[in-house]
C-alpha cells in the first residue's frame, strides 16, 4: 500500500488544524525500514495519523500494517515509562520505582558478582529490536568490550548465524552478504523466505509484492522453493514443496546437475573465485536421484530448475529463515551462494550485488580487496562446548551455563531488548534458570516473558521521542541511500535515552558508581576511539563533530568518513549527519553496483567457494542421506508430522501482539494441517488439536488447509502470552501457544550455533 502524505486519499476526514504537523520517521518495526509521515496536533503534540512518506528514497510512499501500529505503540498504557524493581528480594513482585533506585541497586549488587567470579559470570543477551534503535546497538557494543564476558549471546543464533558464518568465510566479512538485484533481474529463486510478508529479512526490501510484479510485468520469473505455499508463493511462476530441513540436498543436487550438465559458466567473477574443482568433488554424491525422495522433489524437476536458473539472461537465488533454522544450515546458506557464483550472477547488476553502505560498514574501510577474513573458536561454551561465531555463543546453550555449577557458571545477566523465553526452544527451561541467577537486568519497553524474571527493569523511550538511523538495514538494502528521522515527540524529562543507560551501565562495571556524568564519559570513550582510528587529528576530528551528541555523533562520524562523506571538509559536497538530517526522505546513493573484488576482506582476496569448514562438514549430510535417503531420522516415527514455523505482515515480534491494530482480526496463531492429512487424523477445522514432541505438548485450533504440503504442519512463533508475571494485557486475551515450547534446545546448527527450529518431527491427534 502506498500512501503520499499530501494527496487528498491520504487526508483524514477531518481537516488538520493549523498546529497539524507532518514529521518524517524512518520505521522501526521491521527490516523494510519504511519512511512515514507521521502527523501530530494540538499542545502537547499528539500523534493524528501515520501514512507513507512518498519521498522517502526507499520505500516510495509504501507502508504495511505494522507501520499503522507505531501510534498504537506510544499510547500503550502497558510500555514501561519507569523503571521496575524487586524492593523486597528475589520472591517479590517487581515494583515502579526511582532511576536513581534502580542504578543503586545494580551498583549494590552487580560489582560484587564480578568482583567475585569474574567477568565471565555475566552474560549479555541482545534480541533483534536492538538493531532498530541505534542508540542500544551502538553502546551495547561498548557495554560488551568493558564487560569483556565470554558469555555473549543474541537472537542471531535464533535466525540468521548461518548466513553471517558463510558470508565470512566466503567474502571475508561477517556482513558481507549479496543481495538480489530485485528492479533488474529475469529470475528470482526463493528459498526458505517470505519477502512478501517480512518485506525482506537479511534484505530490507520494502514493497516486495510491487517489486515482484514489476518482474513478471518484463517478462521475468519468480519461482519459490517452501513446504508451504506462502503468500510469496502464491503470486509466484511455480512453487515446489520441499521437505522441511532438506535444503542442503536439494541445493547439492543443483550444484551437482551445473557440473554435470556442463552449465558452469561463472562469467564476471571467474577471476575471483577459488575453489571450483574442489567444490565438484565434495557434490559428487548429490545426484538429483539420489536426494529427490528425500526432498520430496522429483529429480526431473531439480534438473529443469537449475537449468532454467542457469539459461535466465540474469537470475539470483535467495535463501532465508528456513534455509537457517536446520542443522545444515550454514551448509544451506553457503550453496545458495555457490549456485549464484557457478551460473554468472555473482556481482552483476539483475544477479547478486553487495550494497556499498554510506556507514558502519567494514567493508568499505581498510585496504580494498583483501583482509584478515574471519575466524571462529576463539573460545568455547563451558559447557556445551560449542565454538564462538561472531563473538557470540548459541543462546539455546544459556540455560545450562547458568545451571551448571563450576568456574565460569553464569551468576548474573544483562537482557537487551530480547525475549528468549519465548524466542528459544524450551523456554520453560530457561525461565526457571533465569530465577536461580544471583541478580539481572533487562532494558526493554514491556515486562515481557523475559523481563520478568529480572530483579530490575530498565525501560526506553518511545521510538518517536528519539532520532533514528539504521545502522546495519543500509548493508543488506535493495538500493543505496543515507536517512535519518528527527524525534517526532519531545522526550520525558526524566526518563534518559537508552544510550545513557547503557553508559551508566558501563559506568557500574567500571567501579565508577551511579554519579558519573554520563556525557563526559561518552567523550573519553570518542577520544579513546578516535586515538586509534585518528592519530594525530583525533582532537581536531572530535571538535568537528560539534554539537552532536551520543549516537548521532557516533553517525555523523561513521557518515563523514564513510565512502561517500565529506572527509571532515575534504570532499565538501559529501555527506554528514547535518545533511542527511536536512533532506527528510534521505539521499539517494544509487542502485547496487558490482564491487568485485574491492568488497573482499578473505586473506587470499578471493572468493572462497569452498571453504574448509564447510568442505568438512559436507560428509555429515551425505551420510545423513545415505543413511535415510527417503526421510529424515527424526520423521520416522508411525504417523509423525514435520513441524514449521510461519511469520505474519502484523506478527514480526512477539510484543507486536499487544498493539490493537496489529492484534485484530482472525485469530492467527493456528496448526495448518493438510486435507489429507487431517482426514488420516481425525481433525476437525476450528477443533483443537493436541501437539507433541516427547513430553512436551501443547494444543492449538486446526485449519485445514491445502498450503501445506502432506506430511507437514505450520504454527506461527512468537505467541504463548499466558505465562506469570509478563504484563501483555492485549496480548494475554489471545495468549496463543510457544512453537518453540515444542523445540529441543539440544539442536542446533553445529557450525553456526544457530538453534533447530524447523522440521522436526510431531504428532498430532484431536485434544
Amino acid at each position: 500500500m502506498h500512501a503520499d502524505p499530501s494527496s487528498p486519499a491520504s487526508a483524514s476526514a477531518a481537516a488538520p488544524t493549523a498546529a497539524a504537523v507532518d514529521h518524517y520517521r524512518i520505521c522501526p518495526l521491521c527490516e523494510a525500514c519504511c519512511g512515514l509521515a507521521v502527523r501530530t496536533e494540538g499542545l502537547p503534540a499528539t500523534v493524528t495519523r501515520i501514512s507513507g512518506w512518498a519521498g522517502d528514497v526507499l520505500s516510495d510512499g509504501y507502508l504495511c500494517p505494522k507501520g499503522y501500529a507505531l501510534k498504537d505503540l506510544h499510547d500503550d498504557p502497558d510500555r514501561l515509562r519507569t523503571p521496575l524493581m524487586r524492593k523486597q528480594g528475589r520472591n517479590s513482585p517487581l515494583e515502579p520505582c526511582s532511576w536513581e533506585q534502580a542504578f543503586a541497586e545494580i551498583d549494590r549488587r552487580l560489582p560484587p558478582i564480578l568482583a567475585e567470579h569474574g567477568r565471565d559470570a555475566l552474560a549479555l543477551v541482545a534480541g533483534n529490536p536492538s538493531a532498530h534503535k541505534m542508540g542500544l546497538l551502538l553502546y551495547f557494543a561498548r557495554l560488551a568490550r568493558t564487560v569483556g564476558s565470554k558469555n555473549l549471546f543474541s537472537a542471531s543464533t535464533l535466525d540468521q548465524m548461518p548466513k553471517q558464518l558463510q558470508a565470512g568465510l566466503m567474502y571475508g566479512h561477517w556482513v558481507s552478504i549479496p543481495l538480489p538485484d530485485i528492479t533488474r533481474t529475469q529470475f528470482l529463486l526463493v528459498l526458505g523466505a517470505n519477502p512478501l510478508a517480512s518485506n525482506g529479512s537479511m534484505w530490507t526490501v520494502p514493497d516486495f509484492r510491487g517489486k515482484a510484479k514489476a518482474l513478471r510485468a518484463r517478462g521475468g520469473t519468480l519461482v519459490v522453493v517452501d513446504p508451504r505455499r506462502t503468500e510469496t508463493a502464491a503470486v509466484a511462476d511455480a512453487h515446489h514443496a520441499i521437505r522441511p530441513g532438506t535444503d542442503v540436498f536439494l541445493l547439492g543436487a543443483m550444484v551437482h546437475t551445473l557440473f554435470a550438465e556442463r552449465l558452469v559458466k561463472p562469467g564476471h567473477a571467474l577471476p575471483w573465485l577459488s575453489g571450483v574443482d574442489a567444490l565438484r568433488d565434495a557434490v559428487a554424491g548429490f545426484t538429483p536421484e539420489a536426494v529427490a525422495q528425500r526432498c520430496g522433489i522429483s529429480a526431473a524437476a531439480i534438473r529443469q530448475l537449475t537449468r532454467d536458473l542457469a539459461a535466465a539472461p540474469s537470475a539470483a537465488v535467495y535463501g532465508r529463515i528456513g534455509t537457517c533454522t536446520q542443522t545444515y544450515g550454514t551448509l544451506a546458506c553457503w550453496l545458495i551462494d555457490v549456485l549464484n557464483a557457478l551460473t554468472g550472477n555473482l556481482d552483476v547488476p539483475g544477479g547478486m550485488l553487495w550494497t556499498k553502505a554510506a556507514a558502519f560498514a567494514s567493508n568499505t574501510a581498510g585496504k580494498p580487496g583483501s583482509g584478515r577474513g574471519v575466524a571462529t573458536g576463539r573460545h568455547r561454551s563451558r559447557v556445551g562446548r560449542s565454538p564462538e561465531v561472531f563473538g557470540e555463543l548459541p543462546i539455546v546453550q544459556l540455560a545450562q551455563e547458568i545451571e551448571t555449577p563450576g568456574a565460569g557458571q553464569v551468576r548474573a545477566a544483562i537482557f537487551m531488548a530480547a525475549n528468549p523465553v519465548l524466542s528459544a526452544p524450551n523456554g520453560a527451561r530457561l525461565a526457571a534458570a533465569l530465577d536461580r541467577l544471583d541478580f539481572s537486568v533487562s532494558l526493554d519497553i514491556y515486562c515481557n516473558e523475559t523481563a520478568s524474571h529480572a530483579d530490575v527493569v530498565l525501560p526506553g523511550l518511545s521510538p518517536l521521542e528519539e532520532g533514528h538511523y539504521d545502522v546495519p538495514f543500509p548493508q543488506l538494502s535493495w538500493r543505496n541511500s543515507a536517512r535519518y528521522s528527527p524525534p517526532v515527540l519531545p522526550a520525558p524529562a526524566e526518563q534518559p535515552p537508552e544510550w545513557q543507560t547503557l553508559l551508566r551501565l558501563i559506568a557500574i562495571v567500571q567501579g565508577r558508581g551511579t554519579a558519573v556524568d554520563v556525557q563526559t564519559l561518552d567523550d573519553e570513550w570518542l577520544a579513546d576511539d578516535l586515538r586509534r582510528s585518528a592519530g594525530d587529528n583525533a582532537a581536531a576530528v572530535q571538535a568537528a563533530l560539534g554539537a552532536w551528541r551520543g549516537p548521532e555523533r557516533l553517525v555523523d562520524l561513521a557518515l563523514r568518513s564513510g565512502p561517500y562523506g565529506d572527509g571532515f571538509g575534504q570532499r565538501p559536497d559529501g555527506l554528514s549527519l547535518a545533511r542527511v538530517a536536512a533532506t527528510p526522505g534521505g539521499i539517494d546513493l544509487g542502485a547496487l553496483q558490482p564491487r568485485l573484488p574491492e568488497v573482499l576482506r578473505t586473506p587470499s582476496g578471493m572468493v572462497e567457494l569452498a571453504p574448509a569448514l564447510l568442505l568438512a562438514d559436507l560428509p555429515r549430510a551425505l551420510a545423513d542421506l545415505a543413511a535415510h535417503p527417503a526421510a529424515a531420522a527424526d520423521a520416522d516415527a508411525a504417523g509423525a508430522l514435520l513441524i514449521i514455523g510461519r511469520r505474519d505482515v502484523r506478527s514480526n515480534n512477539s510484543w507486536m501482539h499487544n498493539l490493537p491494530t496489529l492484534a485484530k482480526g482472525p485469530q492467527r496463531c493456528t496448526l495448518l494441517v493438510h486435507p489429507l492429512d487431517a482426514q488420516r487424523l481425525g481433525l476437525a477445522d476450528g477443533a483443537l488439536a493436541r501437539i507433541a514432541r516427547g513430553a512436551a505438548q501443547l494444543q492449538a485450533p486446526v485449519q485445514i488447509s491445502d498450503t501445506v504440503m502432506p506430511g507437514v504442519v505450520s504454527l506461527p512463533h512468537g505467541w504463548g502470552h499466558d505465562l506469570a508475571g509478563s504484563r501483555l494485557a492485549l496480548a494475554g486475551q489471545r495468549p496463543g501457544v510457544n512453537l518453540n515450547s515444542l523445540l529441543d534446545d539440544g539442536l542446533t546448527d553445529p557450525l553456526s550455533g544457530n538453534a533447530v527450529l524447523s522440521g522436526l518431527a510431531v504428532q498430532v491427534q484431536p485434544a
